[in-house]
């Protein structure tokens, strides 16, 4: 951070010294000089006086009460979640960045008729020919479902629908092999349901009942609009359907589990396991033919979902691909099928009002189907060297405290250290956006065919997914694009990654407080590199192997700490019905804890053993919690929270901000005393990393 400090410093100007000639001495007038321009200003920060809203605070609340209320209680009581939003926050308002500054790019190239950026947007935004071709586009497509006449060719059709994008029984695709990560192998999951998660269908309570009840009038409707004839119970028979699909699939909590999850086995075994399903035909027919050994995740749920498929009717079947292919691409079919699509997926799931305006789904549209064409330009404009620069920086001084804190532990055997050490020393990080970028020549887009523009980019992600099969590991390939307000680690890939788009107030913000982007960008560098270590990402050594590792008291030690905040977390009741999945966040949970542990380190040493000044009246520790507390500034709609609280392996904002309550620098910095809610006696805070 010492670039970033003399960035900070204010330049001061040498006036100088002269002396004035008496008038008779002075010599003959000559041209004035102009005197020398006055220094610049010191760069302000984007937010308050250094880094941090104070007016969004609520200084009514006790920090040990309720720390995200009094760091962000004021924003949250005066900003309104936007209508065509499910949330908003700070990552919400940094998408809508993102997005206007795509939209510049992508109507600049919207001029140029040959630009295959233009046609895919133009396309999407020609609602009038979309309304006047009707379900033509669609039609052949449908026509392939309909004519389906014998189970025999399910598989086929399910593979082909695969290709295209649309939600079918078993999720298919290629990666990293967990065990063996220097290949890629074929991974298989469970799916075949159209709602997010098995408790939809399976819970008894009145408010899923509820929206089952939904859900069964939405297949109605879609049925009823394609002009299908006795809509109602044939959605029926898919919900019942998929009801029965549900209660084989695994929970979230064991779907996490790298250890659960790694059950590779010869095709053999998955034809002998999974009886009743075409599974030769299903892999040819994705492109898969050549695969011998398939990771199966859910062995139990793609076994039990395969004795379905055998029994059920083949016109559920049909009926199902008919309403999943309807709702895949209702954007770009007439507008009945996009509002009914959005009724229930955006309002009844989410409780989001109001659809977001055209142009900006058209940029999310232009942007997955030529995601790095776009990106290209958006770093050219958006993500300056200096910024990449600095975040090089923040990420060394995080990784460098990750190393100091381990070798501190008190609890981990010096082999393991030395095992750990070696996993923090083979890290790669990316920072801003991919070393090289994919190439779309082969992918057609038409000017006049949003649907077909649809069809072939999810054909066109789908076969460069497969053709990894055999091929060197891609090591330059990200997850997200560099306009994504996002940060993950890949365990197999042993990297962090920050794409350009969060290195950005109030995450990282060069003209800051250092304190603040430490508590901000810092912890969440911290994190990522933190989930390398969590519960499942500890379980992968230092060459990005499923392999355990560690001793057994270590793993002891270390479950225990996991249980105690696992418990922590379970404690918090969001809704009177309604609590924190422990068990489900944990990992993330983990990684707030320890990241936040560790840039408070990095921040510390990056001090040189000097005292933090006081700014504003607010010391070192504080501004460096609030800057924690400031990037989840974020309001729900009861429907969204509620939603994650079932899918979401992140906690809420107001539980993501208060896990400062496990660390003790919090505790003087905001005077926190027992009896407050937050308080936690030094024994029963969660110690890890």
């Amino acid at each position: 951070m010492k670039r970033l400090v003399i960035l900070l410093a204010a330049t001061t100007a040498l006036a100088a010294c002269t002396t004035t000639p008496p008038p008779e001495m002075a010599a003959p007038a000559a041209p004035a000089e102009a005197p020398p321009p006055p220094p610049a200003p010191a760069p302000k920060p984007e937010l308050g006086t250094f880094g941090f809203d104070t007016a969004g605070m609520d200084r009514s609340v006790q920090a040990g009460d309720n720390f995200y209320m009094f760091s962000n209680g004021t924003w949250a009581k005066n900003t309104p979640i936007p209508a065509d939003k499910s949330n908003y926050g700070m990552f919400t308002k940094l998408d809508d960045l993102s997005k206007d500054r795509t939209r510049v790019i992508i109507e600049e190239a919207a001029r140029d008729s040959n630009s295959k950026i233009g046609n895919v947007y133009n396309s999407y935004l020609d609602t009038a020919a979309i309304e006047a071709k009707g379900l033509a586009p669609i039609q052949p497509w449908l026509g392939e479902i309909k004519g389906l006449s014998n189970r025999s060719g399910y598989a086929a059709l399910a593979a082909k629908a695969g290709r295209y994008g649309i939600g079918i029984p078993f999720g298919l695709y290629v990666g990293q092999d967990d065990k063996s990560p220097d290949r890629y192998v074929t991974q298989m999951f469970q799916s075949g349901i159209g709602m997010p998660d098995r408790d939809y269908y399976l819970l008894q309570d009145e408010r899923m009942k509820g929206i089952r009840a939904t859900y069964l009038q939405h297949m109605t409707n879609v049925l009823n609009l394609a002009g299908e004839l006795n809509a109602a119970a044939r959605a029926k028979a898919v919900l019942d359907f998929e009801t029965e699909v549900a209660k084989v699939h695994w929970t979230q909590v064991d779907s996490r589990d790298a250890t659960k999850t790694y059950n590779l086995m010869p095709l053999a075994k998955v034809q002998a396991d999974a009886k009743g399903f075409d599974w030769a035909t299903f892999l040819r027919d994705s492109g898969l033919s050549a695969a011998t050994e398939i990771n199966v995740a859910q062995p139990s749920a793609v076994n039990g979902i395969a004795r379905l498929l055998s029994r059920a009717p083949l016109q559920v079947l049909k009926d199902q691909l008919l309403v999943r292919s309807l709702d895949q691409f209702a954007a770009v079919l007439p507008s009945a099928f996009d509002k009914e699509a959005f009724s229930f997926y955006g309002t009844t799931l989410s409780g989001t009002p109001q659809q977001e305006e055209r142009w900006k789904r058209a940029v999310t549209f232009t942007t997955g189907s030529l995601s790095d064409d776009v990106s290209q330009i958006y770093v050219e404009r958006h993500f300056p060297p200096e910024t990449k620069a600095a975040a090089d920086e923040l990420v060394r001084n995080v990784v460098a405290a990750m190393g100091r804190r381990i070798d501190s532990l008190t609890w981990m055997a010096p082999e393991t250290k030395v095992r750990a050490k070696a996993k923090l020393a083979n890290f790669r990080t990316k920072i801003g956006y991919p070393s090289q970028w994919k190439n779309y020549s082969a992918l057609e887009i038409r000017r006049d065919d949003p649907l077909g523009n649809a069809m072939r980019a999810a054909e066109w992600s789908h076969n460069d997914n497969i053709t990894r099969l055999g091929e060197p590991i891609r090591r330059w390939e990200w997850g997200m694009t560099p306009m994504t307000i996002n940060a993950y680690a890949n365990f197999g890939m042993q990297e962090i990654v920050f794409p350009a788009a969060i290195l950005q107030p109030p995450f990282f913000d060069p003209n800051a407080d250092p304190a603040l982007n430490y508590g901000g960008i810092g912890a969440v560098i911290g994190h990522e590199i933190s989930h390398h270590f969590d519960d499942q990402g500890a379980k992968y050594d230092e060459n990005g192997r499923l392999n355990e590792w560690w001793t057994e008291a270590d793993r002891k030690a270390f479950e225990a700490a996991g249980k105690a905040l696992i418990a922590q977390y379970d404690a918090y009741q969001i809704f009177p019905d309604a609590n924190v999945k422990g068990a489900l966040t944990l990992g993330e949970n983990i990684g707030d804890l320890a990241g936040l542990t560790i840039a408070h380190d990095a921040w510390m040493h990056s001090l040189g053993g000097a005292e933090a000044p006081v700014i504003d009246g607010f010391t070192g520790d504080q501004r460096f919690y609030l800057g924690w507390a400031q990037v989840w500034r974020r309001n729900y709609r009861e429907a969204n929270l509620r939603q994650r609280l079932i899918t979401d392996p992140h906690s809420p904002s107001e539980q993501r901000a208060a896990v400062v309550r496990n660390l003790d620098p919090w505790y003087p910095a905001f005077n926190v005393q027992p009896g407050q809610k937050l308080y936690l006696s030094p024994e029963q805070r969660v110690r890890i990393w």
